[in-house]
């Protein structure tokens, strides 16, 4: 498998300022990956259910920690699913993120 793909994971944390408001703080890691697009049957099962998947990134399961941004060639996208692969692995299964160009 080729794990040349470097992605960004994104983590968000919430703390509360001085006035009360809540602010949000974003924590980034890069890790490598596998990068493929998601099959035919996920793309339209996942079009039923209101969701748009593009794309498959695979990685050792050690190095995400649930993070649900991923940055990848300047785009942003959400994790709508995980899948247990083989060998420590994790398949994250990924849309572009609604607002994000």
């Amino acid at each position: 498998m080729d794990r040349s793909a470097v992605i960004t994971l994104v983590s968000e944390t919430y703390s509360q300022n001085a006035r009360g408001s809540i602010i949000a703080t974003e924590n980034t890691k890069q890790v490598y990956c596998q990068v493929d697009s998601v099959t035919a049957t996920e793309f339209f099962e996942g079009g039923r259910n209101g969701l748009n998947p593009e794309l498959r990134f695979t990685l050792f399961s050690y190095d995400y920690e649930g993070e649900k941004i991923i940055e990848y060639l300047g785009d942003r996208f959400t994790v709508y699913r995980v899948y247990k692969g083989r060998n420590d692995t994790l398949e994250l299964y990924a849309e572009r993120r609604q607002g994000d160009a």
